[in-house]
């Protein structure tokens, strides 16, 4: 996908640019930033833009998921983070710039989705409040990968007002994952895991780009369950299952598709449950496959040992309680070791890999799990979309 870039932005003298950042970080009960890796992402293209002599930056983001404009969720905190990261004070703007802009040299706006025009369904109070986000700037600069899945104002509306532009960070994540499915190094082998039954529609795309798709979570064995095995007391998304149920039987039959042949498996999710490593066919029925077992682990990681490219979403088993860190472990490592390209993509893959130390032996770890899945079932992002050459 050709992008129009900050790369084509330069001498910004006398120019103010608006930058949609991902600052939707984690955040205590008083509202204090817990981990700010997705601020210090932002860090190349703020300071590129400031190097360039960019009159003013303002800065908009969304914090959580937003019901009564809760206080914890003001972006105050946020702005002082960046501040101490920067080395620039951060002005704080109490609103979205509807009663003036102070002369600061970066100013942060309030949570974007305390305006219902962020998200509204109708697209008139969607352009509006991004006419008016645009109203404030000459620029726009996209530096939210992890949000270019919506078509909320702040993506999509305001570049239909000001000329629009990728930021650093996106523009190395729709590289890289572009990368991965336009003309990829082979083999190529895709690790697709976790619940629900929406990521089958990635599994199906990956089905024609990959040599082969290993799957992983309680979605394997709802797989494994739709071929007539016995899945015991395991939590899988039936409903979700059912309304995909050609996809289903799709994937359950391809070749390049391959399942787990054992599991670990536990009466209860906790770390003090009594464990046992069970064949497939073997699966207790008051127990919970909730990880793989060792046989799938070296059938696995052997794949993985041959590719060139390995796409990694979604972690094996519940990484969280030592008795089922095991798979997700051991494929995360095996990834890390593969001489090529590696992608990992998705909230909970991005916190295993962090956890297990594996972060630096990665491509990329996406910042983006909605926004890169939705690439790797083949579609288009809004956020994208809209900054085309």
């Amino acid at each position: 996908m050709k992008l129009r870039t900050v790369k084509n932005l330069k001498n910004l003298k006398g120019k103010r640019v608006i930058v949609r950042v991902d600052f939707n970080v984690p955040l205590d009960s008083k509202g204090n930033v817990r981990n700010d890796k997705r601020i210090r992402f932002a860090l190349p293209t703020l300071k590129y833009l400031l190097a360039e002599e960019a009159d003013q930056l303002i800065l908009m983001t969304h914090v959580g998921r937003p019901k009564n404009n809760e206080k914890e969720l003001m972006t105050g905190r946020i702005a002082e983070r960046l501040g101490k990261l920067i080395k620039i004070k951060v002005a704080k703007v109490n609103g979205w710039g509807e009663k003036g802009i102070p002369p600061a040299k970066i100013v942060m706006l309030e949570n974007l989705r305390f305006n219902p025009g962020e998200k509204s369904k109708n697209e008139n109070e969607r352009a509006a409040f991004g006419k008016q986000l645009a109203s404030l700037a000459d620029i726009y600069v996209n530096e939210a990968f992890s949000n270019s899945h919506r078509a909320h104002a702040s993506m999509v509306s305001v570049p239909k007002f000001i000329p629009g532009y990728a930021g650093f960070g996106v523009m190395q994540e729709a590289e890289q994952i572009s990368k991965a499915l336009v003309h990829p190094k082979r083999p190529v082998v895709a690790i697709m895991a976790g619940v629900k039954a929406d990521k089958l529609n990635a599994i199906k795309n990956m089905m024609k780009i990959a040599d082969q798709v290993c799957v992983g979570g309680a979605l394997a064995y709802a797989l494994r369950k739709v071929q007539g095995y016995g899945v015991g007391a395991t939590k899988i998304d039936q409903e979700g299952m059912t309304e995909m149920a050609d996809i289903v039987k799709e994937v359950s039959k391809s070749r390049k598709v391959i399942l787990p042949v054992d599991a670990v498996v536990a009466d209860k999710l906790d770390a003090k449950a009594k464990v046992k490593i069970v064949p497939l066919e073997k699966i207790p029925n008051d127990a919970m496959a909730l990880d793989i077992g060792p046989k799938t682990i070296k059938q696995y990681a052997d794949i993985i040992k041959k590719a060139k490219t390995v796409l990694w979403f979604g972690p094996l088993g519940a990484f969280e309680s030592a008795p089922f860190a095991k798979g997700t472990k051991a494929i995360g490592s095996a990834i890390a070791k593969v001489k090529g390209l590696t992608i990992a993509g998705g909230g909970d893959t991005a916190t295993a890999i962090e956890k297990f130390k594996l972060e630096k032996k990665f491509t990329l770890v996406s910042t983006g799990g909605g926004a890169s899945l939705e690439m790797i079932e083949g579609k288009e992002l809004p956020g994208l979309s809209i900054l085309k050459k």
